[in-house]
């Protein structure tokens, strides 16, 4: 595998249901049925659904007939009521056993006790990842109660206010602290396109702009942060918005003088970042096409 595809294949889950685009089930679920037709199919994810509308969820999917084959693999958001939601998420997996599978949990927690709550009620059947707020003084203890409960992380690096946004800053200290910890984490939110840049905060014509982080500029922080990268070049890193500034192989990816090889890209994506969640699959494809990152 090259290290190019290592590093995308499978790293987009479909959030389509969520803002900017907060498309309709039956639009998000016909889209994703679409993505996993295409030639693209190998970059995409999970499908990304709260608990609360798994049944609205299994109609639409129903609708599709054979169009629905292979099985789904879905990451379920959870609400307030974390125990009735896991036992909601575990009774629809088995009621559609080969058809969709609910493997990844999703929830936002503000506590270890919390954190821990979740984990035990989900289990060994789900990837739990704990949505933790980046500027909580109470983060590394937050990531170590993930750890010791067996559960991830997530991060949320953006949304469609200028406010939504953290600092580079405040991810690298996440990304640190993960890695200190040896949490596996997920990101969402923010970032619909490769490289760090200006961009409008919905689809909106006129809607404002800021600057939005890049995926490739996370994940490739994440890898290089986790083979000897400093803080300081981290920030630089997600600040960075020249796409000459990157580069592949099929053995490696650089940034300016730091690489990646296939192999560390392969641990990357297995123990230290997994996938990021977008409303759009299309932006994130096209413009790594434009790119000349996918044929």
């Amino acid at each position: 595998m090259s290290a190019l595809r290592a590093l995308l294949a499978g790293i987009v889950d479909y959030a389509g249901l969520f803002p900017p685009a907060a498309l309709d089930m039956a639009t998000a679920v016909n889209n994703y049925a679409a993505y996993r037709a295409n030639d693209e199919a190998w970059v995409l994810g999970r499908f990304v659904v709260p608990v609360a509308r798994l049944d609205e969820f299994d109609a639409a999917l129903s609708s599709l007939g054979a169009q629905a084959d292979p099985e789904w693999r879905l990451s379920a958001l959870l609400g307030a009521d974390v125990e009735r939601d896991i036992a909601r998420a575990r009774q629809f997996s088995l009621a559609h056993e080969g058809r969709a599978r609910v493997d990844s949990l999703e929830g936002k927690f503000s506590s270890p006790e919390a954190i821990q709550h979740a984990a035990a009620a989900a289990g060994s059947e789900f990837e739990l990842f704990a949505e933790l707020p980046v500027d909580d003084a109470q983060l590394e203890t937050l990531i170590g109660a993930a750890k010791n409960a067996g559960a991830r992380a997530k991060i949320r690096t953006g949304g469609v206010t200028p406010d939504a946004f953290p600092s580079a800053q405040a991810i690298v200290h996440f990304i640190r602290c993960c890695l200190s910890s040896g949490v596996t984490f997920k990101a969402t939110a923010g970032l619909h396109h490769p490289l760090h840049a200006e961009y409008r905060l919905t689809y909106d014509a006129a809607a404002p702009t800021a600057p939005m982080f890049g995926f490739l500029n996370v994940f490739l922080a994440a890898g290089l942060m986790s083979n000897g990268l400093s803080d300081a070049d981290a920030v630089q890193l997600l600040e960075e918005s020249d796409a000459g500034a990157l580069s592949a192989t099929p053995a490696s990816i650089r940034w300016r003088d730091h690489v990646l090889d296939a192999e560390q890209i392969r641990s990357l994506r297995d123990r230290v970042l997994v996938s990021f969640g977008s409303c759009s699959f299309t932006e994130p494809v096209d413009e790594l096409r434009s790119l000349a990152l996918l044929p």
